[in-house]
């Protein structure tokens, strides 16, 4: 099978890996750095700190004597501590009995099982770290709705004429009021019993004067964002595009196409599209998707892999530090409450197994949201940092999660696992990491 022809919509292979790569490097260092950083404040030395495997292709010295290094095959990373044999931190034996008693405190086997701990938690702790920074970052940068729908910059919606314009403060739309947009029930109420047509009488306050204007069907059938490896990307759907019909139908409403997508069981729709001011066809068939809810657990809903939005962005108010960073703690949360939730449900067998990628995947979402912008790229960042953090965390030998098992046993019982038992576990969870990499790709390869 050629995996190449599994890239379409994503620009050329050549996007699809520097993305990947990018992405993957800056995780990866940024992890690195957490053990690094930790274990130098703890004491420990690190000899290596490489990004990537294979031949190295440049490299320097510190002046703690530490290598910093760049490697060809750029698939991960690690840094070898003070007394380790390998980049997976397995004990150097030979190297630590024959070590003079005044350096054993500076390996990291012979560092008190605090520093040792704080280390090895450090890389998943900073890859949680970064993902709540970028997101916060990003909702900064965004800002956030204020209480009140202030029209920004209009899309370019056709076949549409209003008078409508950028700073309006929008009172009503249809003949009744605009609610408070923090009380969802309401809006959601105000949204769904809204007449779907074009154009809209709206009231606004415009510099002051409250004034009679005509204006679009709020939430229009528009493209705003793609889902990676979803059927629209494989359509060949892009962002912007405006649907006007299903089946011959005309729609005005985003809404009516999720039901057109929901109820129709999986059939195959014909879209008519305007792109650009072009009316295209597309024949498009919607995929079944596991969805997790905020209560727990998963939907199984059709679906096109497609976000809409308002007809114009709305105007946004500054949103400080406290908050964002706020936000962006929760919404880390909700990744990892719901990755948690993916696979229990995967292993019960509640939702599909296909659920789980591998590296192709990974690789295809990575230029999915490379080709939809910089935002989009740096926010998967954060997200793809997020599962990468807690997958390490997972207790596992050869994994961070592993290692604290190994901590946390020792604690227990005041004495390390056998350097035999050790060997033998992290050879086990070796074969464990490489099968569920094999898993992956699998899925990657032969599921829809």
């Amino acid at each position: 099978m050629d995996i190449l022809s599994l890239l379409p919509g994503f620009g050329n292979s050549i996007l699809v890996i520097v993305a990947f790569v990018v992405a993957l490097s800056v995780i990866v260092a940024i992890h690195e750095y957490g053990h690094y950083i930790v274990g130098r404040w703890s004491g420990i030395h690190a000899d290596v700190f490489s990004l990537g495997f294979g031949p190295v292709i440049w490299s320097r010295y510190d002046k703690r004597g530490t290598k910093w290094q760049l490697a060809a095959i750029p698939l991960g990373g690690y840094v070898k501590f003070k007394g380790d044999a390998n980049a997976a931190s397995g004990k150097d034996g030979e190297v630590m009995e024959t070590m003079p008693e005044d350096e054993l405190r500076s390996t990291m086997h012979g560092a008190p099982l605090w520093a040792r701990t704080a280390t090895v938690a450090a890389g998943p702790l900073f890859n949680f770290a970064l993902s709540i920074i970028v997101f916060a970052v990003v909702l900064m940068a965004n800002g956030r709705v204020g209480d009140t729908l202030i029209v920004g910059e209009l899309r370019d919606l056709p076949n549409v004429e209003y008078s409508l314009l950028e700073g309006d403060k929008v009172l009503a739309i249809d003949g009744k009021s605009v609610p408070s947009l923090e009380d969802g029930a309401a809006y959601s109420a105000f949204w769904e019993n809204m007449t779907k047509e074009n154009p809209l009488p709206y009231q606004v306050d415009r510099d002051g004067e409250v004034i009679d204007v005509t204006g679009p069907y709020l939430n229009p059938p528009i493209v705003l964002s793609l889902a990676p490896r979803s059927a629209a990307i494989n359509a060949g759907l892009e962002v912007g595009d405006v649907f006007t019909a299903i089946d011959g139908e005309p729609i005005v409403a985003f809404s009516q196409l999720k039901e057109a997508v929901e109820t129709g069981d999986g059939k195959t729709l014909a879209l008519t599209v305007n792109r650009g001011g072009e009316v295209q066809e597309f024949d498009l068939t919607p995929r079944r998707v596991d969805e997790p809810q905020d209560g727990g657990g998963f939907v199984t809903n059709w679906r096109i892999g497609i976000g809409g939005g308002l007809a114009f962005e709305p105007a946004t108010e500054a949103l400080g530090p406290g908050p964002a960073i706020a936000s962006g703690v929760r919404q880390t949360g909700r990744i990892i409450e719901g990755s948690i939730s993916g696979l229990y449900h995967m292993v019960t067998g509640a939702i599909s197994s296909c659920n789980l990628s591998g590296p192709v995947g990974i690789a295809q979402t990575s230029g999915a949201m490379a080709s939809q912008g910089i935002e989009s790229f740096i926010w998967f960042i954060a997200v793809l940092s997020t599962a990468i953090g807690l997958l390490n965390l997972f207790p596992i030998p050869v994994l961070d999660g592993g290692h604290l098992v190994f901590y946390a046993y020792e604690a227990v019982t005041g004495r390390t696992p056998s350097d035999r038992v050790l060997r033998v576990l992290m050879t086990m969870g070796l074969a464990v990491i490489l099968s569920l990499m094999a898993f992956g790709l699998t899925n990657d390869l032969f599921c829809p």
